[in-house]
């Protein structure tokens, strides 16, 4: 890859550090709007209630997203940076969702179905329809868990289809619950600490798909198409409207380096960061407020066509303020994300490397060398920053 020359237009003053960085690279900065952001900043806050010392109450996570939109893959990097590898509850069902670690339980929401595979056929609705959930015991259950009380939950079986018996579950440190419908019921919206939606477009949801279903499983394409449409109109209006209530939203959209690129290898992903939200500082590059376009170095980055671009710049989400980080392509050497990781602030890193290492770590998971990977990974760091405000308690640091 070339190295590109350097290129400012209104840039805001930087440090000595800051300056020898930029040589080398393409920045754009437009003027920064501090001003107004400071003029709005009592606005559409979100509030979090610090747990009051001896309470030890869960903290509680809220991840929305789309079946096979990656959430396992978020749980596994999530759950690494509190420790111990995840595992199903000893003695019980095989089929059980549930996950359990040293600090963290994670809640699959398909288990409050109130509707089996085959009642919903018979009633012809979909596990997207709210109609096949019970929100009623999933509000009372989860608020117990939040008040530091055990549960016996229900399972639904993905192999079977059917509801099996309950399984007991104790409060952790921190509960996750992951799932179609998080938000959607405002009395559970209302008991979460922090939340997080993962929105896949529709064309990388389809190449995904495709490159699963056609290779793996011997689906036609006709099929694919004819599941996709069927299952838009209840994704499109209780699903994706989800994700105004997220407090972060990480966004996988087709890439912009390559024209017409249709089978979703090369990802522009968005980390979408409300501003805020009590015990969270949105992740920035270079300078706060500014709105930013990099191409990094090709001398510091080994990254073979189309290389990569980030973007970093306020916005309005929902009709509230947010800080957007962007990456668009891919690294070849995952090591070499260090280079970049010194220039982004506010990562809740406990150490300079410690997102690398993170990555490193799990970099046999999907999109450890792209976006995906790289946003899922500092949201993990920023769970572990909520949850030690709230509890005033450190968390030892996981290599």
């Amino acid at each position: 890859m070339a190295s590109p020359r350097a290129h400012l237009e209104s840039a805001p003053s930087v440090s000595t550090s800051q300056s020898a960085f930029l040589r080398g690279n393409v920045i754009t900065r437009r003027p920064t709007v501090q001003a107004l952001r400071a003029s709005t900043a009592g606005r559409n806050t979100h509030r979090l209630v610090v747990h009051a010392a001896g309470e030890n109450r869960p903290i509680m996570i809220g991840l929305a997203a789309d079946s096979g939109c990656g959430k396992s893959t978020f749980m596994r990097r999530m759950i690494g940076v509190f420790g111990g590898l995840p595992h199903a509850p000893e003695g019980g069902n095989p089929d059980s969702n549930t996950l359990l670690s040293d600090m963290t339980t994670v809640i699959c929401l398909d288990d409050y179905h109130c509707l089996d595979r085959f009642g919903r056929k018979e009633k012809g609705v979909t596990a997207l329809d709210p109609k096949a959930q019970d929100f009623d015991l999933m509000y009372q259950q989860v608020k117990d868990i939040k008040d530091n009380k055990p549960i016996s939950k229900p399972i639904y079986n993905h192999v079977t289809g059917l509801l099996d018996p309950e399984e007991t579950i104790k409060p952790p440190k921190i509960m996750v619950l992951e799932g179609l419908h998080p938000f959607y019921d405002e009395r559970v919206r209302e008991l979460y600490d922090f939340s997080i939606y993962l929105d896949i477009s529709d064309e990388v949801k389809f190449a995904w798909k495709i490159q699963r279903d056609m290779k793996e499983r011997g689906h036609s394409l006709e099929s694919i198409k004819a599941s996709i449409e069927a299952r838009r109109p209840d994704f499109d209006a209780y699903i994706d409207p989800q994700k105004k209530h997220a407090d972060v939203i990480i966004q996988v959209l087709p890439t912009q380096l390559i024209p017409d690129e249709k089978e979703g290898k090369v990802l522009r992903v968005r980390f979408i960061q409300k501003e805020g939200k009590e015990f969270f500082k949105p992740t920035y590059l270079f300078d706060e407020g500014s709105t930013i376009s990099w191409i990094p170095c090709g001398r510091k980055l080994t990254c073979s066509f189309p290389g990569i671009k980030f973007f970093y710049g306020p916005d309005t989400y929902f009709g509230e303020e947010v800080s957007v980080l962007e990456m668009d392509g891919q690294f070849d050497k995952i090591e070499e994300l260090i280079y970049v990781e010194s220039h982004l602030s506010n990562t809740s890193a406990k150490f300079y490397g410690e997102i690398t290492q993170q990555m490193l770590k799990n970099s046999q998971f999907p999109g450890s060398n792209n976006g995906t990977g790289l946003f899922q990974t500092i949201v993990g760091l920023k769970i572990r920053e909520v949850y030690e405000s709230l509890v005033q308690r450190e968390v030892p640091t996981k290599v």
